[in-house]
């Protein structure tokens, strides 16, 4: 098996993350003299471990502010679950419910993020596509299975999926910003938002917590990485890129160290959600013209100003070749890519290496 269980190496490498936030040294900052750095971890949002690292005045004022962004992590969590309702709460599994039968009336956070979705959608030339849930949980099932069994583990047959891709429009996708209401105008279609959900809420509590008065963190939230401000010390928030082979950069847990002050890096890999079906590892990133996993790259790292974005990128670049890639990227202000190829190559777009932190 190529490499190990994918919950382990995730949560391993969130931990091990820590270790990256740069100890440097620069001019300080006298707003933030005396501060002492604190962490809190969370296992309870949006499937995955979150870390919040960072620096406050005192105790007191670290946990009101981190109870603050674990409540909100939880809002977005419930928001944008597609497998569980909740009372009180109309989030995306009661769209999908609904689908082909009524609008439903949803709190802004999920137009918000569905109009976003839908942009992605063009931008990427529909290589994420947050209407495919009919396709995608047929995958999920199958992998789902084929961990719990891995001695019967199958794939999928094309025709089902062939069959479930009829059923993907984003026309369909009916937002009514008046009404506040979403409509799926196909009974067929689910909604998945994987490809954005969580990169989205990021972005949020992220913003959230700055304006409630904590500027200066480090968020991560299944390595999806958000920094906001700086160290006391005047040195950036640091995030790493995770060496996602196992035959090239031997014994290296990162391949590059970003600095992430007021930015986001998000990865999309192979190498993180899959299951193995005669000795081949199928992952999580399917190519919506094929209908099977992508398989340009090992890995996709995106560097930008809002998270929610590069989560829609870093899934898009993933699932299209390098040069179409590299065109997006270069059509687009304010981001930047990476880009691991399957022989151990790492290609970066022209500005990304100014961002990678100096040793």
């Amino acid at each position: 098996m190529k490499h190990a269980h994918w919950v382990r190496r995730l949560t391993a490498g969130l931990l091990a993350s820590l270790c990256l936030l740069a100890a440097g040294c620069g001019s300080g900052d006298a707003d933030m003299r005396g501060w002492e750095k604190y962490s809190a971890y969370w296992f309870d949002v949006f499937d995955t471990v979150t870390i919040l690292t960072g620096y406050a005045p005192s105790q007191e004022e670290w946990d009101k502010q981190a109870e603050a962004m674990h409540e909100d992590l939880l809002y977005y969590h419930k928001l944008f679950d597609i497998y569980n309702t909740y009372e009180g709460v109309n989030n995306l599994a009661t769209v999908n419910a609904a689908a082909g039968q009524e609008p439903v009336a949803v709190d802004e956070p999920v137009l918000d993020m569905l109009e976003m979705a839908l942009e992605g959608y063009e931008k990427t030339g529909g290589k994420m596509n947050v209407a495919a849930g009919s396709m995608l949980s047929i995958w999920h099932d199958y992998r789902t299975a084929g961990l719990d069994d891995p001695d019967n583990a199958a794939l999928p047959p094309m025709d089902q999926l062939e069959a479930a891709m009829a059923h993907t429009d984003p026309a369909n996708v009916q937002i009514d910003r008046e009404a506040g209401t979403v409509y799926l105008a196909d009974p067929d279609m689910r909604l998945d938002v994987g490809s954005v959900g969580k990169g989205y809420a990021v972005e949020q509590v992220a913003r959230a917590a700055e304006e409630r008065g904590l500027t200066s963190f480090l968020l991560s939230v299944g390595g999806n990485l958000r920094g906001v401000g700086h160290k006391p010390d005047g040195t950036a928030w640091t995030g790493g890129i995770e060496n996602p082979w196992t035959e090239y950069f031997a014994g290296e847990s990162y391949v590059q160290v970003v600095n992430v002050e007021d930015a986001t890096l998000v990865t999309s890999g192979d190498y993180q959600r899959y299951y193995t079906v005669d000795g081949v590892n199928y992952h999580h990133l399917i190519d919506m013209d094929t209908l099977m996993p992508a398989c340009y790259f090992d890995a996709v790292a995106v560097y930008t100003d809002d998270s929610g974005w590069a989560d829609c990128l870093s899934t898009g670049l993933f699932c299209m070749d390098l040069e179409d890639g590299q065109a997006l990227v270069e059509s687009l202000d304010n981001v930047e890519a990476m880009w691991m190829l399957t022989d151990g190559a790492i290609v970066y777009s022209e500005g990304f290496e100014a961002h990678l932190r100096q040793s």
